[in-house]
């Protein structure tokens, strides 16, 4: 039986079907709860919330479902480079980035101070909330982390973009792995080495990965329809993560923009660019990717650049503004999308994986 893998029985669910979680806003407590009661695992990104919010919104996922669900955390979540960038490198920023403001009608912004809330705030809010699976990327949680976690409950689900960081989430005691290749819309989630030096595409990643590493996988990247799920778990996953197909739902916290992009040809065009946040992600190319991609030098580090390009209006979630702008995020599948409903999508996956 295609659903009954090492990673539906770690958890319980009914499907190896896990909705990716998503960063920025655009995670939503209908999306994660429609997709749990689905019987697959949603997700929520906490990364951009406060600990007492991650609680609450715990405690309103609860109100819609009885099911397991994920939160998800950014354990590095400052770049080095943030204590080296200074006045000089802010206006040179400010320089690149005047001919948009001006083109908007915006003022140039002073420098952002107040860049969100910290790894170490938020895991707090994990302790208390207590999902059934607390998943992370860019890094490992500490040993204590990892114990609390093990002690109160709650699995541990790593994220690695090469076989050497599959390793090291194993040996750190990780309850199970999201491998995920280059094909995938969002960030670059990579540790070990730089994003750009951790380009493996799905489908060699994972059989490599399974070689090498007995807990259990979730391929993501790439993965829209069931063909993707029937060629993950050929390859030796035991679940897949899709984001692309979710994200562009009814349920999703992306804005109604975002998703109509995503069912049309440009989304077939997608790229990997720093503008938006200053770490490596892959959406939808426009102009700004396009005139900007010789320029990623002078971008700010994380989470400055993107602090900074939200009073651009570069997010679909905060305000509407010139598409040009702003940031789609999407995947190598976006073409393959059919459905704009999470339940319909989930039923149409399970029906067509049941199917001979």
């Amino acid at each position: 039986m295609w659903n009954k893998t090492k990673f539906t029985e770690l958890l319980g669910i009914d499907y190896p079907i896990v909705q990716g979680p998503f960063g920025g806003g655009l995670s939503s407590v209908a999306l994660t709860s429609t997709v749990s009661n689905a019987g697959g695992l949603g997700s929520f990104g906490g990364q951009p919330y406060s600990a007492s919010e991650i609680i609450e919104i715990s405690k309103e996922i609860r109100k819609f479902s009885n099911k397991p669900f994920n939160i998800n955390l950014w354990v590095n979540d400052r770049d080095a480079r943030l204590a080296d960038f200074g006045d000089d490198d802010y206006k040179k920023l400010t320089a690149l980035f005047e001919p948009y403001f001006k083109e908007l009608g915006l003022p140039i912004p002073e420098r952002p101070r107040n860049l969100g809330t910290k790894f170490e705030e938020q895991i707090e809010a994990i302790y208390e909330a207590k999902p059934a699976i607390f998943s992370f990327v860019y890094g490992i949680p500490s040993a204590s982390i990892l114990e609390n976690c093990r002690r109160l409950g709650i699995k541990t689900l790593g994220a690695a973009t090469t076989v050497d960081e599959a390793i090291a989430l194993e040996n750190a005691g990780v309850d199970a792995i999201v491998a995920t290749g280059f094909e995938a819309g969002g960030h670059r989630v990579s540790f070990l080495r730089s994003a750009e030096d951790s380009l493996t595409g799905t489908f060699s990643l994972i059989p490599q990965v399974a070689d090498q590493v007995k807990i259990p996988i979730i391929a993501a990247g790439g993965i829209a329809d069931a063909r993707g799920i029937k060629a993950a778990l050929a390859l030796g996953a035991d679940a897949v993560q899709m984001g692309t197909a979710f994200l562009a739902t009814a349920q999703s916290n992306a804005s109604q923009d975002h998703k109509d992009k995503l069912f049309t040809p440009d989304a077939k065009y997608t790229t990997l660019t720093k503008v938006f946040t200053g770490r490596l992600a892959r959406g939808i190319r426009n102009r700004l990717t396009e005139e900007l991609k010789d320029h990623q030098n002078l971008l700010a580090p994380y989470p400055l650049q993107g602090k900074f390009m939200g009073l651009l209006k570069a997010y679909p979630a905060t305000a509407n503004s010139n598409p040009d702008f702003k940031a789609f995020w999407a995947g190598q599948s976006v073409s393959l999308l059919k459905y704009r409903d999470a339940k319909i999508l989930m039923e149409a996956l399970v029906k067509e994986m049941n199917e001979k």
